[in-house]
């Protein structure tokens, strides 16, 4: 789960971590109380939206204008800024060209900056360890550093069993640059980080940039922050931080029935049981010259109703021109599978070429279903055959 910036830095304070005091504010005239109440003289007033490079993106109602991050040096300024911003697209690199609404605004104090750092805290799989990852090129996007100048980024794994300690905090400090009181302050941010990390169960937590003040302070200027959808029954006030405004409405849907859904901008739907098996199946789709419309997985117990729920899921997808159902039977069953499908294409009135990959448990059972249904379902015998027909289905459907 993710949230918004605002959010994020509510909980990061309630640790210990240096933020920037800020408010949230919905419509214009809340955005001018809170710079009020903030005192000045300088604000920030910043689109909240689930997506990165706000500042540099652009609305959609004025794509030569401004940002979604604006610097404000007066009280009317802080009010023009909002009334431009609420209720607009704003496109950035993350969003899309479809971009998303600015639905509500962070007024925060200005901050004098005199460097810009990276930071972020996450689980690392290879180690299967809580790993931080800093960089001076605070601002930039990380996968851009990483591929141009890796030398510029510093890893650091921490062992669950000791946990951070101060050394962590000085290789951070020390690859950083900073220096005197400015390696305190970032002992302190990182310690405090950490623990926000462990305690809110959460699988990512992102800093950038991460800025060092004209005092020496290290504080968070942006932050942005993911959760283990697993671990939220122990956080209710972190689940209560959702706004599924921010979210697909395929991917609302799908978690009502429990289901792993994605949504991607292929063309080819994929339901598939496992996580693993999902993912090899959108490799071979792209292998064989497709791409997948989405990620799905049904789970290993799944009923025929949420096989069906599933199946209209993918179909609520415009974009989508054909479906490969590839299903691995072992606790999951290949006749309720069969059936769910089955219900579902009849439901839906299916006009997309649809390839079924069944193995395993009932599979025969699972065969005769589809045979008996009198749908124009295309059998495959392995996985490599079942991406080969879909792909040539979708183009000969053009």
């Amino acid at each position: 789960m993710n949230i918004h910036e605002y959010q994020a830095k509510e909980l990061l304070r309630r640790f210990g971590v240096a933020v920037p005091d800020g408010k949230v504010a919905y419509t214009a005239e809340e955005a001018v109380q809170a710079a009020n109440d903030l005192g000045g003289p300088i604000w920030v007033v910043k689109s909240q939206i689930h997506a990165g490079g706000r500042g540099a993106g652009r609305f959609a109602n004025d794509p030569d204008g401004k940002g979604g991050v604006r610097v404000s040096k007066s009280i009317e300024e802080v009010r023009e800024n909002a009334k431009a911003m609420l209720g607009q697209t704003l496109v950035t690199k993350q969003t899309g060209a479809d971009g998303k609404e600015v639905k509500r605004l962070y007024v925060e104090d200005g901050c004098d900056i005199k460097r810009e750092l990276y930071l972020s805290m996450l689980i690392d799989r290879s180690t299967s360890r809580v790993t931080i990852m800093a960089s001076s090129e605070g601002g930039m996007e990380i996968e851009e550093v990483a591929e141009e100048s890796p030398e510029k980024i510093c890893k650091v794994s921490i062992d669950p069993a000791s946990g951070i300690s101060g050394f962590h905090c000085r290789r951070i400090a020390f690859f950083l640059g900073l220096e005197g009181p400015q390696i305190k302050s970032c002992t302190k941010f990182l310690m405090s980080m950490y623990k926000a990390f462990l305690e809110l169960d959460v699988s990512l937590v992102e800093i950038n940039p991460l800025v060092v003040t004209g005092t020496g302070e290290v504080i968070a200027l942006d932050a942005k922050m993911n959760f283990d959808d697993n671990a939220l029954f122990r956080h209710s006030d972190v689940a209560d931080m959702r706004d599924v405004d921010e979210e697909d409405p395929s991917e609302i849907e799908a978690s009502k029935h429990e289901l792993n859904y994605i949504k991607l901008d292929g063309q080819i739907g994929c339901m598939v049981n496992g996580a693993g098996l999902a993912m090899a199946t959108m490799d071979i789709i792209k292998l064989k010259g497709g791409s997948p419309a989405n990620f799905l997985d049904v789970g290993g117990g799944a009923t025929k109703e949420r096989v069906t729920a599933a199946f209209k899921i993918i179909l609520s997808d415009e974009n989508v021109e054909g479906i490969l159902v590839n299903i691995f039977g072992g606790i999951m069953r290949c006749d309720v599978i069969a059936e769910g499908v089955v219900a579902a294409s009849r439901e839906v009135n299916l006009d997309v070429p649809l390839v079924v990959r069944l193995e395993g448990t009932n599979v025969e059972q699972g065969k005769k279903i589809m045979k008996e249904s009198g749908l124009p379902i295309i059998p495959a015998d392995n996985l490599a055959d079942a991406a080969e027909k879909v792909v040539a289905a979708v183009k000969e459907a053009k």
